[in-house]
């Protein structure tokens, strides 16, 4: 089964830096697309930021494009996700997720699997 661990949460003040880190196990990376969801208290998980399956083409949220970098490491089999000059809005758990059907669109939402979360406390 599919395996996917976040690590790197945690509480930043506002304008501050984190960078989240996702291990897979248990699946071919190179054939995934990965992705990386919020979900704040209240509110509709949202697509933050997601990657191709070679890395050459990324997606990322309006709210966070400039501030955000995704990247991945497929030989090692990690995903990261970047985030700078945080604001209290990105308080979220982040979730990493993989999908290894195909798509044109890397805003598709749909993904099949998806690790245990981790929390982003951004204090202002």
């Amino acid at each position: 089964q599919v395996t996917l661990v976040e690590s790197g949460g945690g509480l930043v003040q506002a304008g501050g830096s984190l960078t989240l880190s996702c291990v897979a196990s248990r699946l071919t990376f190179v054939n995934y697309r990965m992705g990386w969801f919020r979900q704040a208290p209240g509110k509709e998980r949202e697509l933050v930021a997601a990657i191709s399956e070679s890395g050459r083409r990324t997606y990322y949220l309006d709210s966070v494009k400039g501030r955000f970098i995704i990247s991945r490491d497929n030989t090692n089999e990690l995903v990261f996700l970047q985030m700078n000059d945080l604001e209290p809005e990105d308080t979220a758990v982040y979730f990493c997720t993989a999908e290894s059907e195909l798509t044109e669109r890397l805003s598709d939402p749909r993904y099949s699997y998806w690790g245990q979360g981790t929390q982003v406390t951004v204090s202002s």
